[in-house]
């Protein structure tokens, strides 16, 4: 069972969205001086990165680099407060929450950005490597062959036939 190019361009969005959403979370999370995400919140981050993964390959292709943006955007959001739930973050450490917010406005839009072309570039790929298969592999149209025999000339196998058989042997009248 093949997979149709346009579903593999569909799971690389999926995947590279939620890949993206928990990269960016813990990426956010480790330079706010925050710890590595373990137990609950790790579960969490990847349930959120699961889910964000899903809902954006269920994206129609019209209009999805701003819902890209939107699911980008709340998955961060999401991942923020769940990495930053019950921790404790050093003080001074942390850069300003503008510095933070504008980090992500850019890493979302920059990776909603990168998603979309890279799914752009599959599906061109993709279409380029249909197209060469087959004109490469193009099938033969089918023609009838017909072998034209004439009756004076019997075929090589009949000839070789016959001359392989021996005519040595007692003669038909004292075998009787």
């Amino acid at each position: 069972m093949s997979i149709s190019p346009s579903r593999v361009a569909v799971r690389i969005r999926g995947w590279s969205c939620g890949l993206l959403t928990a990269a960016l979370a813990v990426a956010a999370h480790g330079t706010g001086a925050g710890t590595p995400p373990t137990g609950a919140s790790a579960i969490q981050l990847i349930v959120l990165a699961a889910t964000v993964g899903a809902a954006a390959a269920a994206v129609p292709r019209a209009g999805e680099l701003r819902i890209l943006i939107a699911l980008l955007a709340a998955g961060q959001l999401l991942g923020h407060l769940i990495l930053s739930a019950g921790h404790d973050h050093a003080l001074g450490a942390a850069p300003s929450a503008w510095v933070m917010l504008a980090a992500h406005v850019i890493a979302v839009g920059v990776g909603a950005v990168l998603i979309v072309t890279g799914e752009r570039l599959c599906r061109a790929a993709s279409h380029v490597a249909r197209t060469v298969a087959r004109a490469r592999f193009a099938p033969v149209a089918a023609t009838t062959v017909t072998a034209v025999r004439r009756a004076e000339q019997p075929l090589r196998s009949a000839l070789l036939l016959a001359a392989s058989v021996s005519h040595r042997g007692p003669p038909v009248g004292a075998v009787r």
